[in-house]
Parts: structure tokens; C-alpha cells; sequence
């Protein structure tokens, strides 16, 4: 192509590296403002034609109209073409820069401006400022393909877009810089500050001349000026108490938002944009006209232009609206409805503190004042970014009369929401995604992390305060301690040295003497919740080698310097077998993603060649049924005494198994992500992945008997079935070769027994005509059941689905369940025995044993037992 030649000598014209970094630097500054422009004149278009229309026509019809048909354009074009630009946009690019593979590239900035464009314009509450980090971030990432560099550099040049996105959006180039170090590197390095400083102040120089505004710093957002009074700091306090308060609700209610939307609205993205689009158009349809433009209510509460309950409303309402509308998945950032927040909020107690103070006579501060800095404070609640947060509001109002009522605001506002909520929203929405971005341990965090109890000896020797000088002596001369603990009546009184004998003997004094005489009384001690950095102190400050470790006066154990090094030595060998240490968790090596287009997820653990291909078709049986996508995981074992995260493991062979599932899935257009974990302990593994990826259900394998005591399917299976909250099918294939037409169904009438009949519809399209029978067990010595259960099952089924195939309900007469099951697997040869079950009646033992476990070791044929979803 003829752009390649073109940039080929670009590349040999700026050698060597740090010129052609500061051309790229200036590039990216460029491009972010111009897309930055783009995208905010394009959703100022939409909005504005949105708003007019409205005045046109009826509110209540144009509103929801336009949320509905433009979020659902938004949400398809998301969904088909970049799922990566669902959301905000700074998780993303927070996960690139952590060497995740997520997508970066120019089809993410595409897709993510003109679905900002549509979403945002739509009149959703969220703001355009995540989305333009996210796009500038992109086209950094595709300028660093095209003048390919190190790692490290494009990691840097990504960073240094995504701050010239911030700063191009707010027109706060110093903001965009410090949300750079601040939240996506914590990086001070001087490239990565100059490559940073450069590209923000394009960014923003470019985006202030082509947005409409001058090069003039003095123009502010507010024509009225601010003040500050000493007697103003408590009400800032309070904003700030009130900022992390509700700061932290506020990403709480995140995070319960996409929950919801995921598990009770399973429908496809545009479905769930559009509903959102809809009912933030009937809410706002019914608001004041001021909250039509979203960017023109910020403006009226920090002109003061607003009465007390329009700013109430206006705070109720866009909190509302924005779970409302992020939740969904929609292409919108969270930076401008955390400042309306923050001003409305401000600007409350701005008016509150006017209240209170007018009628004493005593001058107070003006509510615009209170209504900027709760900007910052809310901000900083939200984002965890205080520095960001103070220079943010400062750079957008050049008002010095601000800095003091934001750093008081922000710093209260982010202590107070880092104890309610500790960490980064955006690390939780990664969380809540199954990416966990791994910090780099060092012994600091060692020295903080662990506690006295942790590495502490609980055997201690010790002497008896009543003990003769000479018995002490000797205990000093068979033990290679210095020292040792003195007791009296159990409890701790003092301690003895090495050097309290030689003083005795400097002294000379006789031997007849008592430990108690000579000890050192009230020693200092520590107790076990003591951080190993507290204990480090206490024992450079005192010059001392070792501390008692004390519950009250009770002494439970004894730490060194030599047990604080062994545990530091033990961390740099990932050696974690030492008790009371809490186990690693599992590592993920490899993994790949499907756009999430299911309105749930199906995991698969696959192990053995062998079984996988069919458990696949089985799960893709019922992910087809249920428009679910299938979470295909492997796990791979290591030794106790090796960290998974620093493990070398060979994935060759189990690349080709998740190869072998991503080939079905294609086949079967179902969305499959697959992942190797490395671990300890398989069912952790497995339950971590639950956690992780929002599993909705489990299909697991299961050889039909175990050897290990005490359990009944074995340890893995029994650990799922007891902790797993989501829906457990187990399978036990049969043998030699699994067939899927004969299908029996006992019906006891428990709580699972439906979860059973629920699964037919979509498994017996395994067989190729398929007969099914349902069947109650009754006692010689009983009535014949009522079939009013198995009759009801039938009728469900053949309303959830016209099956061709035969379906009868008969009653069979035993001794017990397990017995008749499998006499009537045995006589009249059915493939597949499928039973409902609670997750007691899996795990329970009665005196004839469990009934589950009974029927799939005394049957050749596939055993399917179904556990529904549990609240642990």
C-alpha cells in the first residue's frame, strides 16, 4: 500500500527512538482531540435534535422512541461488530495495559465512537469522556502497529492516548497526565511523563481551538466567582463524608447493575440497550425540561441557577438513570454523571450550610462553590483518583478560590469511600468480567500482608518466674535460645537474656536468687494481629531479637528476625505450605473470549479426551435451549510446594482439547470462551471459575464410583456439589458406548424433580428418536402413587416442545428407589437415567446408602443427576 512506503520513511527520518517517541506523542494528541471533537459535536448533534423534537412533539412518545430504536442501533452494532466496546472503555484499556488480550485497535475506535455517538445522543445518563479515553487509546494502539516498537513502549504510548483522551474531552491536559500515573500505570518514569505531558497538551490545545473555546485560561465554566471562609471547612467535611458514602453506593449499584441485567434480563445486548434507552426516556419524559441535556443540568447547578429541589431531583434521578443505563452494556463512560452527582450534591449542602448559618448572622459560602467541589469529592469516590479529581474541576474553572474546598472534599471523600468499598472500580468491573490483573508481589507487601500469628512459633519454651537462678542458668546452657519468657500463674510477667545473666554476674551475686529478681518485667510484646511490618519496628526500636506474642496476658507464641526472614524467603519461593498461610489461588496461562451474546453461562470442565466430545455435545444440547454461552475450562495440577503464577507448565495438550471444544462450538455457532488454569486443588479451580465468569450452570463428568474415604463422588465432585451456588449436572456415561434414545425419568415430587423434566427438551435431541419414560417408585406395602406429578410433566413438555417421540408415565413397584431404578434399567435396557436431587439428597448418607450414587454404580448406562442453583 502506498501509506506503508510513506510511513516506512517517517520511521528512518526520525531515528533514533526518543525523537520518533516524541512524534508519536504529538499524533496521538492530534488524533485523540480531533476524535474527541467528533464524538462530542456528534452526540451534541443527536442530543440536540433529540431535545428539539421533544418540544415538538409529545415528551412521552419522542423520548422513549428515540432511547428505544437508537440503543438498540447502538447495542447491535456493539455486539456485531467490537463486544470489546461494551462499557466505559478505561477497564478496557486499564486490562491492555496489564498485557491482557483484549482487542485495541482501530475497529475499537470505529465502533466505539459512532456507537457512542448513538447511545449517548439517545439521551442515556452516562458521559462521552470513558468512551473517548477508550477510542484515543485505540488509535495510540494502531499507531504503535504501524510504527512498531517494544512492549513496554506501546504500553506507554497507549497510556500516553488514553490521557490526551481525558484531557482532549475535559480540555484538562494536567488532569489527562495524572489519571495516566495516577490510575493506568502508577508509573513516574520520564518517558512515560514526557510521552504522557506531550500528548495531553496536544490533546487538549487542538481540542479547546476546535471546539468552540479560545486559548484563553481564564475563561471559566461559572460567570459568578467563589469563596471560601474558614467557617465553610466542617460543611466541607461533611460534603466529603457524604461524597464517600454515597460514592460507594454508587459503584456498588454498578456492579448490582450489570448483575441484574446479566442474570434477570437474558437477552442479547440491543434488546438490553434499548430497554435501558426506553426507560431512561419514560423517566426523564417526566422530569423538568432542564433534564432533557444532561450537560446543560451540570451547568445550571454550578451557575446556581437551580433551587434546592431541582438539584434533590436532579441527584435522585441521574443516579437512577445511570445504573439504569450502564448496566445495560452500553458504550458510555462514568467520569460526567459522577460530576452532575457530585454538583448536585455539593450544591445541597452548599444550600444546607446557607441555612444554618444565615439565620447566626454568620457569612457562609456560595452553594456554587459547594457544588464544584462536590464534583471533585464525588469524582474521586467514584474513580479513587484524588489528585486527578482536585486538578480535574480546577483545570475546567482556573478558580485558585477552589483548591483548598476540593483537597478538603476529595482527600475526606476518597478515605471514607476506600473503607466502605476499598479499591478501583474499574479493577472490580474487570473483576466482575473474570480478568484480575496481578500486581507484582514484593516483600513490602509481605510486610503488610501477613501478621504475627501468621509466621509466629507456637512452641515456646519457657521459665517459671519461682525458678531458682542456677535451674535457669542450665535451661541456658541446654537450649540454643538467648532468651526466653517468664511466666507466673500462666500468664506472661517478664523475660530473661543472656545479658541479664551477665549482669548478675558483673554484680556478683549468689545463686540463690529467684528469676523474678532479675528478669526483665513488662516486656514488650505483640499481639497476633500485629503486621510483620509492626513487628520489624518494635524490634529495630528496641534493639531487641525477639517479641512474646500475647492474647491479653496469655502468651501463644514467640517471633524472631529469623522467623520474619524465613517468611520472607518463603514468599520469594512461593513456598505456601507453612499453616495458617491462606492457599494461592489458581492461575489462568491461556485464554480466549467469544463476544458475550448468551443470556447465561454453561461451564464444562473437560479432562479426559475420551468423555469431552461427548459432555460438549451435551452442554451445547442445552446452551442451544437456553441461549447460553459455554465456558470451556481445563484445569492442570502442580505441587503444593510451587506457585501457580510463577509455575512453568506445558499447555500443548491441553490447547488441543479446548481446540477440539472451539471447533464444536464453531460448528454449532454457540460462543465459547476457553481458559487453562493452573493449580492445587482442582475444585477450587473450578469454583473460582463459578465465581469469576457468573456461571449459571455446571456440567461435570463423573466416573460413577469413588475410592476415597469419606466421600461420596469424590473430592472434587462433592466439593462443587456442596459450595457451587449455580445449577450442577453431573454425568456418569455409560458404557461401552453411550446411547441417547431410551431416556428414564423416576418422579419423587421433591423441588428438583422439575429441574430434570426441564433438561429433556434439549438432551434428548441427542438421540435420533428418542422414547422417554416417567416413573414412580411405591412399596409393596403402599398404595398405588398418584401419577398427578409425572401427567403434569408430560403436559409441560409437550407445551415446551412438539416431541415426535413417545412419552408415558408408569408406576414400578419395589423395595426402594435405587432398587427399582435399576431393575428397570436392567429389564428393559434404558440409555439414560436422569434424576433430580437437592444438593443433601446428593451428598447425604442413609443406612441403604445414597440413592444417587446406588444408581449410577449399579447401572451400565449414562446417569445424569441435576442439583438446582443454591444461595449459599
Amino acid at each position: 500500500m502506498w501509506y506503508l512506503s510513506i510511513l516506512q520513511h517517517f520511521r528512518r527520518l526520525l531515528r533514533p527512538q526518543r525523537r520518533l517517541a516524541i512524534f508519536e506523542a504529538c499524533l496521538i494528541g492530534l488524533v485523540s482531540a480531533l476524535a474527541a471533537v467528533l464524538l462530542k459535536s456528534g452526540v451534541g448533534w443527536l442530543g440536540a435534535w433529540r431535545v428539539q423534537t421533544s418540544f415538538l412533539l409529545p415528551a412521552w412518545f419522542v423520548l422513549p422512541g428515540v432511547g428505544l430504536s437508537f440503543g438498540f442501533l447502538a447495542g447491535w452494532l456493539v455486539e456485531r461488530v467490537a463486544p470489546e466496546t461494551s462499557g466505559s472503555g478505561i477497564p478496557q484499556v486499564k486490562a491492555v495495559l496489564a498485557n491482557v488480550p483484549i482487542a485495541l485497535d482501530l475497529r475499537v475506535a470505529l465502533v466505539k465512537l459512532v456507537g457512542g455517538i448513538l447511545a449517548l445522543g439517545s439521551g442515556l445518563a452516562l458521559g462521552r469522556e470513558g468512551p473517548t479515553v477508550q477510542v484515543s487509546a485505540a488509535l495510540a494502539s494502531q499507531l504503535s502497529r504501524w510504527f512498531p516498537t517494544s512492549p513496554d513502549h506501546r504500553r506507554q504510548l497507549i497510556a500516553a492516548g488514553a490521557g490526551a483522551g481525558l484531557a482532549a474531552a475535559f480540555n484538562t491536559p494536567i488532569a489527562g497526565v495524572l489519571f495516566v500515573v495516577e490510575e493506568l500505570l502508577q508509573d513516574f518514569s520520564g518517558f512515560t511523563l514526557g510521552t504522557a505531558i506531550l500528548a495531553s497538551f496536544i490533546g487538549a490545545v487542538v481540542s479547546r481551538v476546535l471546539g468552540g473555546r479560545s486559548l484563553d485560561l481564564n475563561l471559566a465554566l461559572t460567570a459568578s466567582k467563589t469563596n471560601f471562609f474558614v467557617q465553610d471547612i466542617p460543611f466541607y467535611l461533611v460534603l466529603g463524608i457524604l461524597a464517600g458514602l454515597l460514592g460507594a453506593l454508587f459503584n456498588r449499584g454498578i456492579i448490582s447493575s450489570l448483575t441484574v441485567y446479566r442474570r434477570s434480563l437474558r437477552f442479547g445486548l440491543p434488546a438490553r440497550v434499548g430497554l435501558a434507552g426506553l426507560v431512561s426516556g419514560v423517566i426523564v419524559a417526566m422530569l423538568p425540561l432542564a433534564f432533557r441535556d444532561n450537560t446543560g443540568l451540570r451547568e445550571i447547578l454550578i451557575t446556581g441557577e437551580a433551587s434546592w429541589s431541582i438539584a434533590a431531583i436532579a441527584f435522585l434521578s441521574q443516579f437512577i438513570l445511570v445504573l439504569v443505563a450502564y448496566g445495560s452494556g452500553v458504550p458510555g463512560g462514568l467520569f460526567a454523571p459522577a460530576l452532575t452527582l457530585g454538583a448536585a450534591l455539593g450544591y445541597l449542602v452548599g444550600i444546607g450550610e446557607h441555612s444554618v448559618l444565615l439565620p447566626l448572622g454568620i457569612e457562609s459560602g456560595l452553594p456554587i462553590t459547594f457544588a464544584l467541589a462536590g464534583m471533585g469529592a464525588f469524582f474521586t469516590a467514584v474513580a479513587r483518583v484524588p489528585i486527578t479529581g482536585i486538578i480535574i474541576v480546577f483545570e475546567m474553572t482556573t478558580d485558585f478560590n477552589l483548591v483548598l474546598p476540593l483537597m478538603i472534599g476529595s482527600v475526606t471523600s476518597y478515605l471514607v469511600a476506600e473503607k466502605l468499598v476499598p479499591g478501583s472500580l474499574y479493577d472490580k468491573l474487570l473483576e466482575w468480567n473474570g480478568i484480575t490483573i496481578k500486581k507484582e508481589s514484593s516483600p513490602e507487601g509481605i510486610m503488610t500482608s501477613l501478621t504475627a500469628k501468621d509466621v509466629m512459633q507456637q512452641q515456646v519454651e519457657t521459665l517459671d518466674a519461682e525458678m531458682p537462678l542456677d535451674e535457669a542458668m542450665q535451661a541456658f546452657a541446654r537450649s540454643h535460645h538467648r532468651g526466653f519468657p517468664v511466666l507466673e500463674d500462666s500468664k506472661l510477667v517478664g523475660i530473661v537474656t543472656q545479658s541479664d545473666l551477665l549482669k548478675i554476674r558483673d554484680r556478683n551475686l549468689g545463686n540463690d536468687i529467684y528469676l523474678k529478681e532479675i528478669m526483665t518485667p513488662v516486656p514488650m510484646t505483640v499481639t497476633p494481629i500485629h503486621t510483620l511490618r509492626n513487628v520489624l519496628y518494635l524490634l529495630d526500636r528496641y534493639q531487641i531479637s525477639r517479641l512474646p506474642v500475647v492474647d491479653g496476658r496469655k502468651l501463644i507464641g514467640i517471633i524472631t528476625r529469623g522467623d520474619i526472614i524465613r517468611a520472607e524467603a518463603d514468599h520469594l519461593n512461593c513456598d505456601n505450605g507453612t499453616p495458617g498461610i491462606r492457599p494461592q489461588p489458581s492461575y489462568v496461562v491461556y485464554q480466549t473470549r467469544s463476544p458475550s451474546t448468551g443470556r447465561g453461562r454453561l461451564l464444562v470442565p473437560v479432562a479426559n479426551p475420551e468423555t469431552a466430545a461427548i459432555l460438549l455435545q451435551m452442554a451445547a444440547a442445552i446452551a442451544r435451549d437456553r441461549h447460553y454461552e459455554i465456558d470451556c475450562v481445563q484445569v492442570m495440577l502442580i505441587p503444593r510446594h510451587s506457585s501457580p503464577s510463577e509455575t512453568e507448565v506445558r499447555t500443548a495438550k491441553s490447547r488441543r482439547l479446548l481446540r477440539q471444544a472451539e471447533v464444536l462450538a464453531k460448528k454449532w455457532q454457540i460462543p465459547l470462551h476457553t481458559q487453562i488454569r493452573v493449580t492445587h486443588d482442582v475444585a477450587q479451580a473450578i469454583l473460582e471459575t463459578i465465581n469469576e465468569q457468573h456461571i449459571d450452570l455446571i456440567l461435570m463428568g463423573w466416573k460413577g464410583n469413588t475410592s476415597t474415604p469419606g466421600r461420596i463422588f469424590g473430592n472434587v465432585v462433592d466439593t462443587v456439589i456442596r459450595q457451587a451456588s449455580c445449577e450442577v449436572i453431573l454425568v456418569k456415561l455409560g458404557t461401552p458406548q453411550p446411547s441417547f434414545n431410551r431416556w428414564l425419568v423416576p418422579m419423587a415430587g421433591g423441588p428438583n424433580s422439575p429441574l430434570a423434566i426441564k433438561l429433556l427438551p434439549a438432551l434428548i435431541t441427542l438421540g435420533k428418536d428418542p422414547q422417554i419414560r416417567l416413573t414412580q417408585v411405591f412399596k409393596t406395602s403402599e398404595l398405588k402413587p398418584d401419577m398427578s406429578v409425572s401427567e403434569q410433566a408430560i403436559r409441560h413438555l409437550m407445551r415446551r416442545r412438539k416431541l415426535s417421540s413417545t412419552v408415558v408415565a408408569l408406576p414400578v413397584q419395589a423395595n426402594s428407589v435405587a432398587e427399582g431404578v435399576i431393575n428397570l434399567v436392567k429389564t428393559e435396557g434404558y440409555d439414560v437415567v436422569i434424576l433430580g436431587a437437592s444438593r443433601e439428597g446428593l451428598l447425604q448418607q442413609a443406612i441403604q446408602g445414597n440413592i444417587p450414587e446406588a444408581i449410577a454404580s449399579g447401572v451400565e448406562s449414562t446417569v445424569i443427576l441435576v442439583r438446582g442453583a443454591i444461595n449459599n
